[in-house]
């Protein structure tokens, strides 16, 4: 028997040799997802033993491979893989050393002075944003985060400020599967947050810098085109999102345009497409330029320059960065003579980015950025895409038609790719962008931008109104576009935290489904599925609380979530929309006949129980300030099955199941609790979690604030 069980491991191994020779163009696409596979695996697993105990497995992968033979495939597959994968596990912890700084320990209110290093204007929400550096001042942060409300957009880089503050650390992630903060704070090397408290004083002598030529810009752009339509302008332009009105943001984010407003991929490639486009006009009038064959790399140059110039302006972030990288491995590609739109270059790209920064892979921007762009290349590798999309001899309408369906293909098949990904960041995904986009996109790349370069290029003469009338109604157009799509029925798809292995097996099946090339590749589709299976039954929660215990969402009849506290602000509301996976305002749970409250808590049953037998569970929340004696409490707390607070609960005071107070949010954060037959509960913070930016003093949405200026070891 066992001599049968050889023999069949022997013909396995074969046959996967013949599928890898086979294969053997597309073996090497895989080294930046093993990569990825490594920055991955120090994210989600969260202690120092099991960081080390990976790279010992990964040891052992790379010792068998070697041993099964480098002359072999699988061999080299198992040696060289384990290796990368290890390679990406190192680097993202080193970078997290490496970019190591102190954070505050706990909140703080105090005045000091400080270098303005960033400023970011928010004129739509009446304020503007500031990364400041603290001067004589070693109890703070070397770099912090400051929302200054109202005026005071003409503060500019390099200027030297006094001010006072309240200052917290990073938040964290205030309910499970939430934005986490902290860990972008920690590899940016902010080490607080805040906001300025009354005015700032600004150094009465010359600023040692002005305005940067990206605030200059901006502003100009907005004189040119006001209101929101502007902010989407100088979005386009530079970046700068802040005069972009909420309601227009979350329109183009339901509509599936949100894209637009961050400049990647197709701004980058329009900017060099007119440059490279101009440039090769221009440089074929000249006889010997022309007859040398200089004009195609004299015009690649100068839309790399444009490129460069273009990412520059626009803040070089890490996006940006990520597109101009992937511009110029096409134009090499192309002046190489080489096919330019390939999954080499995509993992190139990809392979470069993570080298650089590999904490940008945790990140919604690389992972949507990289999923469509995969997607979309592999589509049209495909035999299929490029037998329906091939030039023919047929009527004009028949071509543009063609086309048009080549295009809704494309855009259905990068919104199939996008879909779990955002699920799983933003537990939201719009249904109807494919359609969307259609019109967007051409709008936006052959109107809006044209006229907009057009318009700052005659402003030098005075010339550029009419160009900006045009960007103008062009805008405008494209926002009354996501306003209707936006508000069409079933527009956005809405589902609760998506579990993360379940977004591990999705994510590894849709690659091995995009990468490979023969019928094996079919193979992904099981782990796929699975994945999407464990999105959609995942359950919604019972009840969300968030790391400060003060906001507390609970399910009512009818699919819709009621607050404990109905006058929070909307980024609580939304938060809590997100995280419950529901698309419909927020109650109030005092308004609710089955809810009892009185000025220090409220009480109500909440679940089906354990059983079809078995009372609902019974939900006892405080939500007053005043101080009550444990004696007095201790009866209502027997009977009750779950006690929240966001104070300190007497020790007289103990829930049947469950009880919550301040000292157990600061150990595992926001919480979602599913009642039930099986109940459960999720937390935002894992108890042991060493990774740099998580510390158990810090506690989210912390509102109290003391006078002290202790710095984290």
């Amino acid at each position: 028997m066992f001599a049968h069980a050889i023999a069949a491991l022997r013909g396995l191994s074969e046959r996967a040799e013949a599928w890898l020779d086979v294969e053997r163009e597309r073996i090497g696409l895989w080294l930046p997802v093993a990569l990825g596979a490594g920055i991955a695996a120090w994210f989600t697993l969260p202690t120092r033993m099991q960081w080390v105990g990976l790279l010992f497995l990964l040891a052992a992968g790379a010792l068998v491979g070697l041993l099964a033979g480098w002359q072999r495939r699988l061999g080299r597959i198992a040696a060289v893989g384990s290796a990368v994968m290890a390679a990406g596990l190192l680097l993202i912890w080193a970078r997290a050393a490496w970019v190591a700084a102190p954070v505050l320990a706990q909140p703080a209110v105090t005045a000091f002075s400080a270098e303005v290093e960033a400023v970011e204007p928010q004129p739509a929400r009446e304020q503007v944003r500031l990364i400041v550096r603290p001067l004589g001042r070693p109890d703070l942060p070397p770099r912090v985060r400051l929302t200054l409300r109202g005026n005071g957009s003409d503060i500019a880089p390099g200027e030297f400020v006094g001010l006072r503050a309240r200052l917290m650390p990073p938040p964290t992630a205030s309910l499970p599967g939430g934005y986490d903060f902290a860990q972008r704070a920690w590899f940016d090397r902010i080490g607080a947050v805040g906001t300025v408290l009354g005015d700032v004083a600004r150094s009465p002598g010359p600023r040692r810098g002005g305005q940067p030529l990206r605030a200059r810009l901006s502003a100009h752009i907005h004189e040119q085109v006001a209101g929101s339509p502007g902010g989407i302008a100088a979005a386009l332009v530079t970046g700068d999102r802040g005069a972009i009105s909420p309601e227009d943001d979350e329109a183009m984010r339901r509509a599936g345009l949100a894209h637009l407003l961050s400049i990647s991929g197709l701004h980058v490639t329009a900017v060099i497409g007119f440059a490279m486009l101009v440039a090769m006009r221009l440089f074929a009038l000249s006889r010997r330029l022309a007859l040398a064959g200089y004009v195609l790399p004299i015009a690649a140059a100068a839309g790399a320059l444009a490129g460069a110039g273009y990412t520059w302006l626009a803040g070089a972030e890490v996006p940006t960065l990520r597109s101009l990288i992937a511009a110029l491995l096409v134009l090499v590609a192309f002046l190489m003579g080489r096919e330019a739109l390939t999954l080499r270059l995509v993992a190139a790209g990809a392979l470069i980015v993570l080298l650089w920064r590999p904490e940008s892979l945790a990140g919604p921007s690389f992972q949507l950025s990289f999923a469509a762009v995969t997607a979309l290349v592999a589509l049209h590798e495909s035999p299929a895409m490029q037998r329906f999309l091939a030039r023919r001899d047929e009527v004009l309408p028949l071509r543009w038609g063609r086309a048009l369906a080549g295009l809704l293909i494309t855009g259905l098949v990068v919104e199939l790719a996008l879909a779990p990904i955002a699920l799983f960041h933003f537990h939201k995904a719009g249904l109807y962008g494919a359609l969307a986009n259609v019109v967007a996109i051409p709008l936006t790349t052959f109107v809006i931008m044209p006229m907009e370069a057009a318009g700052l290029l005659f402003d030098s003469v005075g010339l550029g109104a009419p160009f900006w009338w045009v960007a103008d109604h062009a805008l405008r157009l494209l926002i009354a576009l996501a306003h209707r799509v936006a508000d069409t029925p079933g527009a956005v798809a809405t589902l609760p935290s998506f579990p993360r292995w379940g977004f591990a097996l999705t994510v590894g099946g849709g690659l091995w489904i995009l990468i490979w090339r023969t019928r094996w590749r079919w193979a992904g589709a099981a782990p796929l599925a699975i994945g999407i299976a464990a999105l959609l039954a995942q359950p919604r929660p019972d009840l969300l609380i968030t790391g400060d215990g003060r906001n507390i969402a609970a399910a009512v009849p009818g699919g819709g979530y009621a607050l404990l506290r109905d006058r929070a602000g909307d980024f609580v509301r939304d938060t809590m929309s997100e995280a419950a996976g529901v698309d419909v305002p927020l109650g109030a749970l005092a308004e609710l006949d089955h809810v009892e409250c009185n000025a220090d808590f409220c009480r109500w049953q909440q679940g089906a129980g354990q059983n079809e037998t078995s009372a609902p569970y019974v939900i006892l929340a405080s939500r007053g300030r005043d101080r009550i004696e444990g004696a007095e409490m201790a009866a209502a707390c027997a009977a009750a099955d779950v006690v929240i607070s966001d104070r300190w609960l007497p020790r007289e005071c103990v829930g049947r199941w469950l009880t919550i107070d301040r000292d157990s949010l600061a150990q595992s954060g926001g919480l979602a609790i599913y009642l039930g037959e099986r109940p459960r509960v999720a937390a935002a913070l894992r108890a042991g979690d060493e990774h740099p930016w998580r510390r158990p003093d810090q506690l989210s949405g912390n509102d109290e604030a003391v006078p002290t200026d202790v710095l984290a070891p």
